[in-house]
């Protein structure tokens, strides 16, 4: 998020959670940090919102009303009254607590706060931050000590990459407000708790998350189903890739069947896409459209993990950017393998 030099920190509190199938506790704070400190304040604040992603929104949900939400309640409660903040803030983390019973979820410091003048949607509004630090790093602090300088190392917590995070604006609060989400732990594991127990919250069906879970999912295929339900190599699966983001690059407009014909090619592999579709978004509990408006945020963002690069052992990087018939896989007579290469020109 940018913008966020006016961002007002109106109140804040930690408490540590722990797990309580390892028999660690839950710790709860019964003031409110002082806050005093302007630098401590700046730094704070760029912990807390300097990663997050505004344009991936999602809202609480519950399967009979979003009041009975517990998260939505107390945010909720926070924004009505904020005279019942450290009170509330202690549910949250007591509902934490019990949400924490996963083997692999870690112990650590949850931070909640208030915030005044939070950008969102060319407006400024509230909002509520919850935060949870699991991982710790280790840093050299240099002190004088008499004539001398001295080095002891200390744990502090990483202000550029927050473990798990939840931003609430005050804006839709009839559809579950607008929430956004960070979890970097336990992303692929069992432990999603944050997400699916804890915070119970559903992407926006716009046209952003539609952009960045279609491609999520092409790459997926490419990665993992292409290769296992047909005879391909891996530069076949990079190309596939490549297809698949120069298609959402080019068009303004996403379409299946015109997607299917320009990326995919070959009618048995889009009836496989086709049924992949529908084993993700039933993984997911999310309906993804056949015909919508690419979002070029999402485009940007799912750029980043889309990587054409071949490996080979620990000597060769291929860089595969386009045209598959110009690259050719082949065994010598002593068993080795390689790759032939054509091209025009040399840059």
């Amino acid at each position: 998020m940018t913008a966020i030099e006016n961002v007002t920190i109106l109140r804040a509190i930690v408490h540590k959670v722990g797990n309580p199938t390892r028999g660690e506790a839950l710790k709860l704070s019964p003031n409110n940090l002082t806050m005093n400190d302007a630098v401590v304040q700046k730094l704070l604040l760029k912990y807390l919102l300097g990663a997050i992603n505004e344009n991936d929104q999602n809202r609480f949900t519950h399967l009979h009303d979003v009041k009975m939400n517990e998260v939505y309640s107390y945010v909720a409660d926070i924004f009505s009254d904020a005279d019942n903040f450290t009170a509330v803030s202690a549910k949250i983390a007591q509902f934490l607590y019990s949400k924490s019973t996963h083997v692999k979820v870690k112990e650590g410091e949850l931070c909640v706060v208030e915030l005044d003048h939070v950008p969102f949607e060319n407006d400024f509004v509230k909002a509520v931050g919850i935060f949870k630090a699991e991982s710790k790093e280790t840093f050299l602090k240099i002190f004088e000590h008499g004539e001398n300088l001295e080095m002891i190392p200390e744990d502090g917590i990483n202000i550029n990459k927050p473990d798990k995070a939840c931003v609430v604006f005050k804006s839709n609060a009839a559809d579950g407000y607008r929430v956004c989400v960070i979890d970097h732990t336990n992303k692929q594991q069992d432990a999603q708790y944050w997400v699916n127990d804890f915070l119970q919250v559903a992407p926006i069906a716009d046209d952003y998350h539609h952009t960045d879970h279609y491609l999520a999912m092409c790459k997926q295929f490419a990665t993992n189903e292409y290769a296992e339900q047909f005879t391909v190599e891996r530069s076949d699966q990079l190309e596939m890739m490549n297809r698949s983001m120069d298609y959402f690059k080019t068009h303004d407009q996403f379409n299946l069947d015109e997607f299917a014909t320009e990326v995919i090619h070959h009618p048995e592999v889009i009836d496989s896409f086709k049924e992949y579709k529908k084993n993700f978004e039933a993984a997911r509990n999310y309906e993804i459209e056949d015909a919508f408006d690419i979002n070029l945020a999402a485009v940007k963002k799912q750029q980043k993990s889309f990587k054409s690069v071949l490996k080979l052992d620990k000597n060769f990087h291929i860089y595969i950017h386009g045209r598959r018939d110009l690259i050719e896989k082949g065994t010598d007579a002593s068993g080795k393998k390689f790759y032939k290469i054509y091209f025009e020109e040399e840059h």
